[in-house]
């Protein structure tokens, strides 16, 4: 499991993200999404600590906290949803079928 942290300034760095969470106990890992098209970071990342307990105290500690000029918004992280991909509408319109009925 890890630790999602959101409302994160743009011009954070993994070791930034990782320099703050060392407070609280050993850092696995820091993960911080970039959008595709741009290469700019998303706002949030995600950090892995060796325990339990040093997430926790690091949830604790840093949620709602004031870091780099934002208020952090820090909380377990929720196991990623699968994703299905969105196709084009079609408004349920099955193109092998052809109408019998003629208008």
């Amino acid at each position: 499991m890890s630790v999602y942290v959101g409302n994160l300034s743009f011009d954070v760095t993994q070791d930034d993200l990782s320099q703050a969470f060392a407070e609280y106990g050993t850092v696995k890992s820091v993960q911080l999404p970039t959008d595709r098209e741009t290469g700019r970071m998303r706002g949030f990342g995600f950090v892995e600590m060796s325990s339990d307990a040093e997430e926790t105290a690091a949830i604790d500690a840093l949620d709602g906290a004031e870091w780099m000029g934002r208020d952090l918004k820090v909380n377990k992280a929720k196991p990623r949803e699968d994703r299905r991909p969105s196709g084009g509408g079609g408004g349920g319109w099955d193109n092998n079928r052809r109408s019998s009925s003629r208008y």
